[in-house]
């Protein structure tokens, strides 16, 4: 089992927070950790649903599954709430896991204007035989905070890297620009 975060960062404009929303479907690009050529382009799965499985599975309820060429296993990824992140972090700690390229992980949360331009996690994944590497936004994955609290739910699509409202309500334009993310393991 190995743990995933997908990490985003973006310039945020008259924006206080950027969320990921929990009810709608996400999409990764995932790969075979022991082979260089077995990929999954563009996978969909919803984080509150888990597959329907066998009375006999032996897996927990998981949000994707695959079985790769060659493989007697099943592969899977399980969307991870706060408090099993929590426990995974602190399991990772003990064994003297370290996550690539930051010094410490944080549990994940919303990007708000204090992180504007540096990474934040905002999902968790326990993966086992199987990595995520790539985020695709479809979207409809995130919500915007004004910074004079107005939400925006619908319409918020940073597939092309930026995205850009009005808050009619506080007479102020919002955006979000340079919008990246990417995947690190624990």
């Amino acid at each position: 089992m190995v743990l995933f975060l997908l990490c985003i960062k973006a310039e945020l404009d008259g924006v206080e927070s950027l969320s990921l929303l929990k009810n709608t479907n996400l999409c990764f690009s995932i790969r075979n950790p022991l082979s260089d050529y077995e990929t999954r382009d563009k996978i969909v799965f919803h984080p509150t649903e888990t597959l329907d499985q066998d009375e006999g599975d032996r897996e927990p309820p998981h949000h994707f599954c695959v079985k790769w060429e060659g493989s007697k296993k099943v592969s899977t990824l399980i969307v991870l709430d706060d408090d099993a992140v929590k426990a995974a972090l602190k399991k990772g700690k003990k064994k003297g896991g370290k996550s690539k390229g930051d010094a410490e992980v944080d549990v994940p949360r919303d990007l708000t204007s204090e992180d504007s331009g540096e990474f934040v996690p905002v999902l968790a994944m326990e993966c086992r035989g199987l990595e995520p590497y790539a985020f695709h936004p479809m979207g409809g994955e995130f919500r915007v905070v004004s910074q004079g609290g107005v939400a925006f739910e619908e319409g918020v699509d940073l597939s092309e890297g930026d995205w850009a409202d009005y808050d009619e309500e506080n007479d102020m334009s919002v955006s979000i620009n340079e919008f990246e993310a990417k995947i690190i393991a624990c």
